[in-house]
């Protein structure tokens, strides 16, 4: 079964507005709903990043490269953030090179 996909508009934290490819999600399906905030999608980025950030740096690596992909999900008249399947075979490609 394939995701039904729309696009929303959403509210950046500067004021612009984006426009956006979501997959709905299910729950509640409002007709009028307000703009919704992009910050959720942001917010699991840095939360991302930050987790594998906190691990880098405790493995010490040279030099390291992280690749994920996020898809932004509609549900209940709110964006998601879903960490998806990239070109890889999992959803975070990482690289990590040590020596000189």
């Amino acid at each position: 079964m394939e995701a039904r996909t729309a696009i929303v508009k959403a509210a950046l934290a500067n004021g612009a507005t984006i426009h956006i490819e979501a997959a709905a999600l299910g729950g509640e399906e409002e007709v009028a709903f307000t703009l919704p905030q992009f910050q959720a999608v942001t917010d699991a980025i840095e939360g991302i990043a930050d987790s594998v950030v906190t691990t880098l740096q405790k493995m010490k690596p040279k030099k390291a490269c992280v690749e994920f992909g996020l898809d932004v999900g509609l549900e209940a008249g709110q964006l998601t953030a879903l960490l998806i399947k990239g070109t890889g075979s999992s959803n975070l490609k990482i690289t990590l090179e040590w020596g000189e």
